[in-house]
């Protein structure tokens, strides 16, 4: 009778461990650039690209290449947005207000851009745990190498797959994924 419950125990502790990480993009809620509510779940139904960001970075001229992506495909279930992050060599060391004007100014950047979070480390923000451990998204470790590091976003809130920072946001693997239905 003990073997039972034993299985019976760890049966239902696995169930418990794999419905948890299967919880969704959808959970979490955020703030924008200028202190506004951001609740992820508005986001149901679309294709999300996620990417941390920097406005000093080698990178950084990527926010153009990102905002063509935005203007091809925010009418086709499509979203992209912007996490700005300091975690690589302080190359994002202005507050949301200049880095809003940083990204308006230079880049016309109109996708959504959210307050600035911490995307590794001990203060890193509850949705880069998500998108980066398997034990909550259900789907894969991924370490955050450097700043422009893009997660995509399936419509049902799942992580799909990550595009390395050096790939352009116009990447073959980036546009199929989202003309894929």
């Amino acid at each position: 009778m003990n073997k039972f419950f034993y299985v019976l125990c760890i049966f239902f502790c696995g169930f418990a461990v794999t419905c948890m990480a299967q919880s969704s993009i959808h959970q979490f809620k955020t703030k924008t650039l200028t202190g506004e509510d951001f609740d992820m779940a508005s986001l149901k139904g679309k294709k999300v690209l996620i990417v941390n960001t920097a406005s000093k970075c080698g990178l950084t001229p990527q926010y153009k290449e990102l905002q063509a992506l935005y203007n091809d495909y925010k009418d086709k279930n499509f979203i992209i947005i912007g996490f700005p992050a300091n975690n690589f060599l302080k190359q994002e060391p202005g507050t949301n207000e200049e880095i809003k004007d940083f990204c308006e100014r230079n880049y016309g950047v109109t996708f959504p851009m959210m307050s600035k979070v911490s995307v590794k480390g001990d203060d890193i923000d509850p949705i880069f745990q998500w998108l980066t451990k398997k034990e909550k998204n259900g789907v894969m470790d991924i370490t955050i190498t450097w700043n422009f590091q893009k997660f995509l976003i399936n419509e049902k809130g799942e992580l799909v797959d990550f595009v390395a920072p050096k790939e352009s946001p116009l990447s073959e693997k980036i546009v199929n994924w989202i003309n894929t239905p």
